[in-house]
């Protein structure tokens, strides 16, 4: 038997299961042996059952207790709503306790009475002086070894339709069987002898065999924590086979050379800063030297900019799009939303209208700064920046010289949409811009074939923003506080999780339509209000008089989480807070304190929470404590997990089975370090399992 035979020719696996299996993704042997256990049990130590009189100078104590002992009086119990249950009494030779299982009513005819079995699970008294009893425990028949404890054994969940119970027979018999028929290296072996030596490694065979069916000598703590040798080895493995994949992926594109060049030496960089009306800060300095070196350069740039809300990034892609109208190329600068598209067609027209030309495209308008025919003017090069939404990848609208391709919230698109961009040109320069702040190990996955600058400095004159969380009896609090920011002339955002009333989860949750009203008569200000459901033009309206300060308030869902730039606006209420993640609320918290002016005050985000978990509780303290924005992506990724910071759906995140970026972060940075060197030694005879691997992940990536 082959690791890699297809499901149905392990033992016990037949048509029926094979399908149930298969249909959760488990189609080959391997794929079995990837399904790890979720945790494992320390049952090398056999305990004793406590006694109905116990006088031990070793007290009893509530908690795990593994036990070899026969069960009596066997029977299934029904309880109300037809609910039943499994009760038992066990007997070790010295004493007896109640055994109860739930939900397992399969169990009644499982069992014997009479024969010994290995029994682990809590030990708990019923009530505060009451007998002692297993609850739930694991049951599992043993021979003649009474004396022996049960080892560590793993705790598996679901596959599919398939039980736990099932999914460890079928793993344990997998193991056994590849063990029997290949041998020890049951297992191709791919990852290079001279890596696997200097992390100190297992092979790949070893190391699945010790999370399936670990040594007595195992450490059951490091089991648990996912970092034993044979943990860190799978994961190891998996961050170098990804990391090896972007290195190649990169290095093809490199050497791919770029067919244009920009006029872009010291003297066309000064000209063109000089048309920002404010002085640069370093950190806008620093990238913006990167970049230039990038546009110098005969490779095609592949440059990150992650910058905090507010950090300037808007300034370096618009400075970056002037060099290549004046090196005769043309740009093109996605982003995720029409509002965002339309607000950076809006300032790069006012900043840049006077030296090229300006066009809007999305799927609702196309409009350009010269008035003339868009689709035409971008085709035969008459435009020279064109800002849009997914539009600009559509077949309608071709580039005739692009030669630098933005791309403004990187998160939002997918790689898909990326690659799409570029191919719109002959191999062009690629910026992408975040204002939501990337774990370190997500830009080392999602965005490992860039380069990363990072804008760790803000415009002077901004004012530190207060924040402070509270629960929703202390409305009146919080209107007093943004009353005195009105005051001042300053303005306000009030954001909803939701448009309207929900049912279920969201019962309860405070809506726009009807806690909106509540708001605006609280504070008596003249308000608008914002959410996605508005017609473009009602909604530009109302940010358009916002803006001007015809009103005051604004009422919103998050539709102004990105892009809305009001220097004025002081302060912002986010009502539901404990239903946002963290990465949400920073950015919504970014939307105030732009301005520079001392007489509005100091800004205020107010987060109002309704009953929080604990969980929830956790978030918004770090949200409360920290404007660091790295600092709470970080942090929100170990809590909530990278698929929920980039979008489950995001086209190109990783789906790791054995890595977890947060608690292996420094595999992967190993991984990327090694991955650099041994792409040069691929060829080497001696690296051909890791060529086939590599092959098999992602055929023809390798020339």
């Amino acid at each position: 038997m082959d690791a890699r035979d297809p499901i149905t020719t392990a033992r016990g696996v037949g048509p029926v299961l094979g399908r149930r299996l298969a249909a959760a993704g488990c189609r080959r042997i391997v794929d079995l042996l990837a399904h790890l256990p979720l945790r494992y049990e320390d049952r090398r130590s056999l305990g004793r059952l406590p006694g109905a009189d116990d006088d031990s100078t070793e007290p009893v104590k509530p908690g795990p207790l593994t036990v070899v002992a026969r069960l009596e009086n066997l029977k299934r119990v029904f309880g109300r709503r037809r609910f039943s249950r499994v009760e038992a009494v066990a007997h070790d030779g010295a004493a007896s306790v109640g055994v109860v299982w739930f939900n397992r009513p399969y169990l009644a005819q499982q069992l014997e009475e009479g024969v010994p079995y290995l029994l682990h699970g809590p030990l708990r008294r019923r009530g505060a002086d009451g007998p002692w009893q297993l609850s739930n425990p694991s049951v599992e028949r043993i021979g003649g070894a009474e004396s022996d404890g049960g080892g560590v054994r793993p705790v598996y969940g679901r596959i599919g339709e398939v039980p736990p119970s099932r999914v460890a027979r079928l793993v344990g018999d997998a193991i056994r069987t590849l063990r029997d028929t290949s041998g020890p290296e049951w297992i191709e072996e791919w990852l290079p002898h001279e890596e696997r030596t200097k992390h100190q490694l297992p092979r790949l065979a070893e190391a699945l065999t010790e999370v399936h069916s670990p040594s007595r000598e195992a450490s059951v703590e490091e089991l648990n924590a996912r970092r034993s040798p044979a943990h860190a080895r799978l994961a190891y493995g998996e961050f170098l086979l990804q990391q090896l994949q972007l290195a190649a992926a990169r290095r093809r594109r490199r050497r791919s050379g770029k067919p244009h060049r920009y006029r872009a030496d010291g003297v066309a960089w000064e000209a063109a800063t000089s048309l920002v009306p404010f002085r640069l800060t370093g950190a806008q300095e620093r990238v913006l030297g990167e970049i230039a070196d990038d546009l110098a350069g005969e490779e095609p740039m592949l440059r990150l900019v992650q910058g905090d809300v507010g950090s300037g990034k808007t300034v370096l892609a618009a400075l970056s799009c002037l060099i290549a109208a004046r090196s005769g190329l043309q740009s093109a600068l996605m982003a995720p939303t029409e509002l965002l598209a339309e607000q950076h067609f809006a300032s790069l027209e006012g900043l840049l209208g006077s030296g090229m030309t300006v066009a809007l495209v999305t799927s609702s308008q196309c409009v350009a700064s010269d008035g003339g025919a868009v689709e035409e003017g971008i085709a035969d090069g008459r435009v020279d920046l064109v800002v849009g939404t997914h539009a600009l990848i559509e077949e309608r609208t071709r580039f005739t010289r692009l030669g630098l391709a933005v791309i403004d919230e990187q998160h939002r698109f997918g790689v898909v949409q990326r690659q799409s961009l570029v191919r719109k040109g002959l191999r062009p320069d690629l910026l992408v811009m975040t204002a939501t702040p990337i774990p370190r190990s997500l830009a080392l996955t999602v965005y490992g074939d860039l380069d990363v600058s990072i804008l760790d400095e803000m415009p002077p004159g901004r004012r530190p923003i207060e924040t402070r969380v509270t629960t929703g009896g202390r409305m009146e609090e919080a209107v007093n506080d943004v009353r005195r920011r009105l005051e001042r002339g300053g303005r306000a955002y009030v954001v909803f999780p939701r448009i309207d009333g929900g049912e279920g989860a969201a019962a309860g949750l405070p809506s726009l339509t009807e806690s909106g009203p509540k708001w605006a008569r609280a504070l008596a200000v003249p308000h608008g209000v914002v959410h996605g459901r508005l017609r473009r033009q009602e909604r530009d309206e109302t940010m358009s008089r916002f803006a001007g300060g015809s009103i005051q308030v604004l009422l919103a869902t998050t539709v102004i989480e990105v892009g809305v730039d009001v220097p004025e606006a002081t302060a912002m209420v986010i009502l539901g807070a404990e239903r946002f993640g963290l990465a949400q609320l920073h950015q919504l918290r970014g939307r105030i304190g732009r301005g520079t002016d001392p007489r509005l005050g100091d800004p205020l985000c107010i987060a109002i929470a309704g009953e929080p978990s604990a969980e929830a509780e956790r978030r918004l303290s770090v949200f409360a404590d920290s404007t660091d924005g790295f600092r709470i992506a970080e942090e929100d990724m170990r809590q909530r997990g990278p698929g929920e910071i980039l979008g489950t759906r995001q086209a190109g995140l990783p789906q790791f089975r054995f890595g977890d970026l947060a608690r292996d972060w420094n595999w992967l940075v190993a991984a990327r370090r090694d991955a650099t060197e041994l792409l040069d030694r691929l060829a080497d005879p001696g690296n051909d399992a890791l060529r086939r691997q590599l092959g098999r992940r992602i055929p023809g990536l390798l020339p």
